[in-house]
């Protein structure tokens, strides 16, 4: 069988400490017909420096000012030539197999537009934080319920048919030229979700997932509480512009939606040690929608219970306790959403 190119396309900005490995992720992948757009997203550190060190044939490095991840990735796609393409961010790592498998994935079924998988998340050493990102589906993914949990979980596990930016593409002129565009640049947080829903309402492309730990999505310790802000201020506006827009649709997803992000927020609030935001967040989100008290009871609690201990406790007690109830967790629930942590990179 003949094998397709994958364009495999990795935005770069400030990863330094980090680019490296994720390049020579890609370049140990099993499926070998790749070519690599690194998109120098006007990087200030040695980043780039770093990326031309490796010397392979199937790199190529386009350098532009910045105009933040989705403007990157825009640029990597319009000078893409693969039959599929793949998106991975400058932090993140691709296990050795990951795109063998989803080039499969995608060749078995022709409705088939969108490949994922789950993703276990490491830290800044590399090392396994005992998190998944592993959404309770993979099949019969709707608008909807891209909306409330974006079952994709982050923008460096998706390999897309090539036709399917192509089906969303519009012409703007952002930068003094018409160009097309697949990512809304206007979405400087976010904007994976946003345009995962309309690959879900403008195509009749699937979405589903594989069911393995391909991709090891790194969380960074120095997160501040006004970026978790921002991250959620721009979901907000998604969540009301698409609910407004396809009212039919979103009519009784849209405060759910809200719910589940503002306790992702709040999870993400206790890892950063903010208990006043955490605190704020989780009450937020109860009374935004009562049903996230219902329909997914587990993580609530746990969302619960991490934000009131962190409240009560000191900051290092608490990570003790922390790390008991991360190793009780990761026994209890092995393979299991209930270890599922919030879909974007703040």
């Amino acid at each position: 069988m003949k094998s397709e190119l994958v364009s495999v396309i990795i935005p770069v900005f400030k990863a330094e400490n980090f680019v490296a490995k994720t390049i020579q992720s890609v370049l140990d992948q099993t499926y070998s017909d790749l070519e690599i757009i690194i998109v120098d997203d006007g990087s200030p550190d040695r980043s780039i420096d770093i990326c031309r060190k490796f010397d392979d044939p199937r790199i190529k490095i386009i350098q532009q000012a910045n105009r933040g991840l989705a403007g990157a990735r825009n640029t990597g796609i319009r000078n893409a030539t693969g039959t599929y393409i793949a998106l991975i961010d400058a932090d993140d790592i691709w296990v050795k197999d990951k795109i063998e498998k989803h080039v499969a994935h995608l060749e078995k079924n022709s409705k088939l537009g969108v490949s994922f998988s789950y993703s276990k998340l490491i830290d800044q050493h590399d090392q396994p934080t005992g998190l998944k990102q592993i959404p309770t589906k993979i099949k019969n993914i709707t608008a909807p319920y891209i909306l409330r949990r974006n079952p994709i979980g982050n923008g460096s596990t998706p390999v897309f048919k090539r036709q399917v930016f192509k089906d969303i593409e519009f012409l703007d002129n952002l930068y003094g030229v018409e160009e097309k565009f697949y990512f809304n640049e206007s979405f400087k947080r976010a904007e994976d979700v946003e345009c995962w829903l309309r690959i879900a309402l403008e195509t009749d492309w699937e979405c589903e997932g594989i069911p393995e730990l391909l991709t090891l999505y790194r969380i960074h310790p120095g997160g501040l509480s006004a970026s978790l802000l921002l991250q959620y201020e721009y979901l907000e506006k998604i969540i009301d512009t698409y609910a407004a827009a396809y009212p039919d649709i979103f009519a009784d997803s849209a405060s759910l939606a809200k719910a589940y992000y503002q306790r992702y927020i709040a999870r993400r609030a206790v890892s950063v040690r903010d208990s006043k935001l955490a605190l704020e967040m989780l009450h937020k989100s109860i009374f935004t929608d009562m049903r996230i008290l219902t329909e997914e009871p587990v993580k609530t609690f746990v969302t619960m219970g991490a934000t009131y201990f962190l409240c009560l406790f000191p900051t290092k007690l608490y990570t003790q306790l922390e790390q008991v109830a991360m190793r009780f967790l990761a026994k209890r629930f092995q393979n299991s959403s209930n270890l599922k942590v919030g879909p974007t990179k703040v």
